[in-house]
């Protein structure tokens, strides 16, 4: 059964009040409000809403302020809450439904304006013969945009919003929507829905040069930098600057991977750039991390020592404000700009011809390099993997891991040379391996961080029992920390199991 359609275009040339006019001489209609109104479209800066087909728009007005939650394959409203202000982030919203929706997709992400579209509100009741409502319309007339009619069907009368659809579409003329209002507003912005993703999505051809294909993904990556470069400064959210630093590491394993590509002395240059970005970010970062766990490290904890902790979660905030600030200080430094200028210039040079062109690998293939480069890290990965025993150190994990870095973000890079599915399959299978690997170097590194905050607040006079309550978590990160260490065993055993290994080596070995 083909649904009812709820949203309706009103043509350029017929106004509200004409279609008003015109409905009235089809239906029993009572004009209950006409009031201004401001329409704001939410989304994080990623569109995780939108890419859950969700909606979220804030409308607001003298009478009344509501966040509504649309389903955007079918339109009907999801939730929606009287709000008079949009928090930043989603776990401020006041507890019920609309939080309930949001705040899994969101997460971490903060809550940000898309685009804001004045607009007259015209709120409609049709009425049937004994003047009960049987349907509600809003009729949203915009300044620059086509008008909107939508249909809000009642429960038990569902013929009426039948009837009223049909007569908008064979009598009045009148089409369903063909495209979301937000997507209209964007257009109107020169933007358009999903325009970032920190995931990558470099188009390449197994015949293109070499030095071609690199300076596409170093491109990719500067523009990555680039966007994230704002909030990470503006400390907006702390996805921002996770980005910005994915985007920093895996410039770095470009320059060291992808060999004799780029003159010797540029590499070495822009090598020892990145390397300084990946520095100066670190300590932010980490006290990002250990904020976000706040909630985990307070579940990990008796509930008689939860309220304890809290001195631990001051301190971090207030770290964490002056690492920031000195991080925002680095980053508006002559010595970022102007080498990240350098490096978008270097990109932005043409290429040399062919026979001309330096380094041992320029002439040949991009596919003939990708092939070699990650069949030769994947090998390195089996060796490290299997000299790791019990009795390795934990710099062997963490060599490891970093090789499986690098390894990841060849597959990355290269991955439209291959058959979507297997190197798709290929990269899980890594990822499900690394995620130990992570483990691991994530609760040692908090381990010892914790140790040493409980140093540092003792000379602030920090209660007894939070100190007491940050011995207990650090024996509980201990412990996941050697539970890690117990699991990668069965974690590599799986990675190299046969399956795995015959799925890369028809991927990549056939022609290294």
């Amino acid at each position: 059964m083909t649904a009812i359609p709820i949203y309706f275009e009103l043509p350029a040339n017929l106004t509200v009040k004409k279609f008003i006019n015109k409905l009235g001489k089809q239906a029993n209609l009572q004009i209950v409000t006409q009031q201004d109104t401001i329409k704001t479209f939410y989304d994080s800066f990623d569109w995780r809403l939108y890419r859950a087909n969700i909606i979220c728009e804030f409308n607001h007005s003298k009478i009344t302020s509501q966040l509504a939650l649309t389903n955007m394959n079918s339109g009907y409203t999801l939730a929606k809450q009287e709000i008079q202000h949009v928090p930043c982030f989603s776990h401020l919203l006041t507890n019920g439904k609309v939080k309930n929706i949001v705040s899994p997709e969101l997460d971490m992400r903060a809550l940000l304006p898309l685009c804001h579209l004045p607009y007259q509100a015209y709120q409609i009741n049709v009425l049937n013969t004994d003047q009960k409502t049987v349907l509600r319309i809003q009729i949203n007339e915009y300044e620059f945009l086509n008008n909107r009619i939508q249909l809000m069907p009642l429960k038990g009368y569902e013929k009426a919003h039948q009837k009223i659809a049909n007569v908008l579409k064979n009598k009045l003329e009148i089409p369903p929507a063909s495209c979301l209002v937000l997507d209209e507003a964007l257009k109107q912005q020169g933007r358009k829905p999903k325009d970032y993703s920190s995931k990558l999505a470099i188009q390449l051809t197994p015949k293109m040069r070499t030095d071609k294909a690199c300076q596409l993904i170093y491109k990719h990556l500067l523009q990555a930098i680039q966007i994230n470069e704002a909030g990470t400064i503006a400390d907006t959210d702390s996805e921002f600057l996770h980005d910005f630093r994915v985007a920093v590491r895996r410039t770095r394993a470009g320059l060291s991977q992808i060999k004799n590509i780029l003159p010797a002395d540029v590499t070495a240059k822009y090598v020892a750039f990145f390397a300084w970005l990946g520095q100066i970010t670190g300590p932010t970062r980490d006290l990002d991390v250990y904020l976000l766990s706040y909630p985990q490290y307070q579940d990990a904890l008796p509930l008689t020592l939860r309220n304890d902790l809290a001195p631990l979660h001051d301190f971090l905030i207030q770290k964490q404000k002056h690492a920031q600030k000195e991080l925002t200080s680095k980053l508006q430094s002559s010595q970022y700009n102007n080498n990240l200028l350098a490096w978008e210039a270097f990109l932005n040079e043409a290429l040399p011809k062919k026979d001309k062109a330096t380094g041992s690998h320029t002439n040949q293939s991009i596919k003939q390099l990708a092939d070699t480069r990650i069949w030769k890290v994947y090998q390195r990965v089996l060796k490290e993997g299997r000299q790791i025993n019990d009795n390795s150190p934990a710099e062997s994990l963490h060599d490891l891991r970093k090789t499986c870095k690098k390894l990841r973000y060849l597959m990355e890079f290269f991955q439209s040379l291959y058959s979507q599915d297997e190197i798709k399959n290929a990269i899980k299978a890594l990822k499900g391996f690394q995620s130990v690997l992570g483990d691991f170097q994530d609760y040692e590194i908090q381990e010892t961080s914790i140790k040493q905050f409980s140093t540092e607040m003792m000379s602030n006079q920090v209660p007894s029992s939070t100190l007491l309550a940050m011995g207990v978590l650090v024996q509980y990160l201990d412990t996941m920390r050697c539970n890690a260490r117990t699991h990668f065993t069965e974690q590599f055993t799986l990675f190299v199991q046969t399956e795995n290994k015959t799925m890369f080596k028809k991927l990549f070995a056939t022609k290294a």
